[in-house]
């Protein structure tokens, strides 16, 4: 009796008709990806140069996806009329998807370097026929493997991938609607800083406006540097009476000298 179940073992695992175990393991690429692992799918490094001996044209290269915990009771479909599908996942706790041409991985096919795994949001209007790439209901977690297969069935295989857990999405109720307050000491210390830089900006204005209302009052006419004996900064001060130097054009009291004139007496004012 032990025979009999041993051989039904076997021939459910596919090793009985000659099955090749490649040392492949499949995993979730190791850099940084955007949207690496999500809530409802995951990226695969995309297995190149792994099934080039173990298949031909005609083959396809299905990636198998299982609850961690049913992995070891999958069997290996015998024929693509028994492929389980995306729509079997919760009842079946496994399915198969991504059906390719296993050319699509041989060595001298440029290829993107990543395959995604629940991408497909549309597997709802596909009638549940074809083989639907849909989002996965829960975190998990998920192993998954490749499986070649050819027009008489499974031809090779792949190892089965560690577990694959997925992002848990934040429940509602943990996020709370209240803004951060500061504590009263980061409080006075943003207002002691304010009033530093207050004080600091006044006094560096007040700096430029008196440097430049100095060089206002300050003209150089030649022999000498006119300039008031006071001022300040929020008015214009009267200007002050100051000698004319000679070969100057007389002007009324106050102003200064404009522009020199030729030597000669000046006129009476």
């Amino acid at each position: 009796m032990e025979l009999p179940r041993v051989l039904l073992a076997l021939a459910g695992t596919g090793a009985a008709a000659g099955l090749a175990l490649l040392p492949y393991v499949p995993h979730v690429p190791p850099a940084a990806l955007p949207g690496k692992l999500t809530a409802t799918t995951f990226a695969l490094e995309r297995p190149c140069c792994v099934f080039d001996r173990h298949a031909n044209a005609s083959d396809a290269v299905w990636l198998v996806v299982a609850f961690a915990n049913a992995s070891d009771a999958f069997r290996n479909p015998p024929s693509r009329a028994d492929v389980p599908l995306y729509e079997q996942l919760p009842a079946a706790r496994s399915y198969m998807t991504l059906e390719m041409p296993a050319a699509t991985y041989a060595c001298s096919v440029p290829s993107p370097a990543v395959l995604r795994v629940g991408d497909d949001t549309a597997c709802g209007d596909q009638g549940g026929w074809d083989p639907c790439n849909g989002p996965l209901p829960s975190p998990g977690p998920y192993r998954v493997k490749f499986l070649v297969m050819g027009c008489q069935g499974p031809k090779a295989e792949t190892r089965w991938s560690d577990p694959i857990l997925l992002r848990r999405a934040g429940s509602p109720s943990t996020i709370d609607p209240t803004p951060v307050r500061r504590g009263s000491d980061a409080v006075v210390i943003a207002s002691i800083l304010a009033s530093l830089g207050t004080v600091l900006a006044a006094a560096v204005l007040g700096a430029v406006g008196t440097e430049a209302w100095r060089s206002l009052c300050r003209r150089d006419s030649g022999t000498g540097t006119f300039s008031h004996r006071s001022y300040r900064t929020h008015h214009i001060p009267p200007a002050l009476p100051q000698p004319l130097p000679p070969g100057c054009r007389c002007s009324p009291p106050g102003l200064g000298c404009f522009a020199p004139r030729p030597p000669g007496p000046c006129p009476a004012e």
